[in-house]
Parts: structure tokens; sequence; C-alpha cells
């Protein structure tokens, strides 16, 4: 398929697809990087849509580790990218997986996008932070002083924190479709089960997959979900 690397204000990106008058943001996750979105943006080009997908900070080719990959910087950088998009296209939708998802909620509930898949979305991330400091052994008032510990699972950082305590999801208006695995630990269903029902979003839970949709079998189950919903 056609491919054109892009670089849209210092972010290194991928055009997929003939060119069309729909386009879709593919936001990935957590170590991923835009070369990953190579099967939806096939998929997608035959739903009649392009695919733009970027390197979030400190993933694929943004080796600068100053520029940390936090919540705050990922609005910056998707509202970068959604301008272009939306600047270039008539139409745009979204795709985003776990941290992108989390991203995208934060950066784009007051864009107009014409519908939005999510794939093991972090739907609720004031819990994965606080369970991460759980399992981390890290209290609020250990990171408040020391502002940010490195644990076994992730970094930990109080103005991250701070952020997601202060900005809660209260608005999502667009036509979504999530794909969960019933074995994902970042995650409870109670939490993405919740954001389904308070957002009037379609949920498909797949029984046997967990957070990655790594598994052999899962490829099929993502391919079948996507087609669906794209």
């Amino acid at each position: 398929m056609i491919k054109e690397k892009l670089c849209i204000e210092g972010i290194p990106a991928i055009l997929w697809g003939k060119p069309s008058e729909k386009i879709y943001i593919h936001v990935h996750g957590k170590m991923s990087r835009k070369e990953y979105a190579e099967q939806f943006a096939e998929i997608a080009e035959t739903k009649g849509y392009q695919t733009l997908s970027f390197d979030l900070p400190e993933h694929g080719e943004r080796t600068d580790k100053t520029y940390r990959c936090d919540v705050m910087n990922g609005i910056h950088d998707l509202n970068v990218i959604a301008d272009y998009a939306f600047a270039g296209w008539k139409t745009a939708a979204l795709f985003a997986c776990s941290l992108g998802a989390c991203f995208s909620l934060n950066a784009y509930a007051d864009r107009q996008l014409e519908k939005c898949l999510f794939q093991s979305p972090v739907a609720d991330m004031e819990w994965l932070v606080r369970h991460m400091m759980l399992w981390s052994g890290v209290s609020e008032k250990q990171l408040e002083e020391k502002q940010e510990i490195v644990t076994d699972i992730d970094t930990l950082r109080w103005d991250h924190y701070q952020y997601i305590l202060s900005h809660p999801i209260c608005r999502w208006p667009f036509p979504t479709a999530i794909l969960y695995g019933a074995k994902d630990n970042l995650q409870p269903i109670e939490s993405v089960r919740a954001f389904a029902d308070k957002f009037g979003a379609k949920l498909t839970v797949s029984e046997q997959s967990e957070h990655p949709f790594m598994a052999p079998e899962d490829n099929k189950i993502v391919e079948k979900w996507l087609d669906e919903n794209i």
C-alpha cells in the first residue's frame, strides 16, 4: 500500500493508503510505534480511509528522553496531529490503543470526530496509577515528597498523578466501539464497562485475551473487530 513518511512539527509520522477525503488518526500504546499501524491501515483503506500514525514521545524515532511520554505531552502532540488531519481531510476518525486511548480522551473531546475505536483502552488512568503505587509500595506522601519514583512497573510522577486527578473524563460525545480482553491486568472490566455505559460505547469483550492482544489467536479477533467497526 502507499506509505508516505512525514514530520509534523517535529513528530515522525506515516500517512498510509491511497488518497481519500477521510482519515483515521491512529494513536498507538506504550512500547509500540507508528509502523505497527500497518494492519489497521490496510483494513481502513478497504473502507475508504487513509491512516495517519505517529510516534508518541519516547517511542519509535523519538529517542529524546527529556520529553516525557506523559498525559500532558501526549495531549500536546495529539492536538498537533489532529490540527494536521483536520486541515487536510474532510472527515477524521480515531483509533487509539491502551495509553493512546487515555491521551485521546484527554485531548479530543472537543474535536469533531466521525467515530472512535478503542482497543484495550486505559479509560480510568486514576485507577491504574493508584494501583501502580499500591503494587510498588509507594504512598501518595512519598510520591509528593520525591516528585518522581522509578519502580519495576513504570516511573511514577507526582505532576502526572495530579493532572489525572484534576482532569476526570466527563465528556466523550462520539460513536465509540471498544475491544477489551477479559484477562486485562491494567484495567478492570468494571472501569471499562462504566465508561461504555456512561458514554454509550459499544463494548466487545474477548474472554481469553490479555491487555496486549498478542497471543496467536488474538490477531484474528482484532482483525474481525476492526473489519466490523472501522
